[in-house]
């Protein structure tokens, strides 16, 4: 998706946001530095794992499907700028029977907001299959008034060509739903194995028949592209980057307390104060 928009287009997602973070333009050690609370990460290590930020990414949101009304938000205020630009607006499955997420797509369409939105549907709402939690798993129909499409969310050349058409569409003509096919590996959460609902050998078929980045890699050696060698030292330049980034996100300081209470307000006043938990606590704030 990414290689069809720019960088003046904006993105927000729900709360695994960590690839787009880094597609966006944050390092990887400001991606992991902020898992670990550290002052290198993209927040200052305020954010933690749902609230990654970066210039026109708007992260990274914990409530499920709150980030669909505000993707809307960022297409309106984008149109109101006259700007030629969209915002791409990304939910699971698991958010698509949100109400926010329709009166989101009323508002759109109703205004005709340069918004791309875009379910991700990778089959499961935590551990519950699309087809027990929806009346319709058609995810792309359900935009009613807002037209929608199906591409496959494992074809990443797939992926890039819809979110081409989908820009040049919703320049012109209000927003789209995208409907992207996709799978998770791993369960929900660290609390979650992802086999109680599904069997081990589904995911192994998954993964070997479907992975974008294995089939990618296919496509590109069998056109001659690129070859085997090269991409071996790729592979290895990123484990190497990655590794380094992962020690400093380990070793890096935290912020110190006093941190904690800037930021909290767009350009406070001089000499500005706020209450801690103890109303004996007022801390200077900038």
């Amino acid at each position: 998706m990414e290689a069809a928009i720019t960088k003046d287009d904006s993105v927000i997602t729900a709360y695994r946001a960590h690839g787009w973070t880094y597609i966006r333009g944050v390092s990887v050690l400001g991606v992991l530095a902020e898992l670990t609370g550290k002052s290198s990460g993209c927040a200052i290590g305020k954010g933690g794992s749902m609230h990654m930020y970066c210039k026109n990414f708007y992260g990274g949101n914990g409530i499920v499907g709150a980030q669909v009304p505000l993707g809307a938000g960022i297409a309106f205020a984008i149109k109101y700028r006259g700007e030629p630009n969209v915002c791409i607006t990304l939910y699971g499955d698991g958010a698509a029977n949100q109400g926010q997420v329709f009166e989101a797509f009323n508002m759109a369409k109703l205004w005709n907001l340069p918004c791309i939105f875009v379910c991700e549907n990778n089959g499961y709402g935590m551990g519950t299959s699309a087809d027990r939690a929806s009346a319709c798993i058609d995810y792309y129909t359900r935009g009613d008034y807002v037209p929608g499409m199906r591409v496959d969310g494992m074809d990443v050349l797939a992926v890039r060509e819809a979110t081409k058409f989908a820009k040049d569409y919703v320049l012109t003509n209000g927003p789209i739903l995208l409907e992207t096919a996709t799978y998770r590996y791993h369960g929900h959460s660290m609390s979650d194995p992802g086999t109680s609902y599904r069997t081990r050998e589904e995911i192994q078929q998954k993964r070997e028949k479907f992975d974008p980045i294995s089939t990618f890699k296919q496509k590109i050696v069998t056109a001659n592209l690129v070859t085997a060698d090269e991409i071996k030292k790729i592979e290895a330049e990123v484990r190497k980057e990655v590794d380094e980034a992962a020690e400093r996100a380990k070793t890096d300081p935290e912020i110190p307390l006093k941190e904690l209470y800037n930021q909290i307000y767009y350009q406070p006043p001089k000499d500005y104060h706020v209450r801690g938990c103890d109303i004996t606590i007022q801390a200077p704030s900038s």
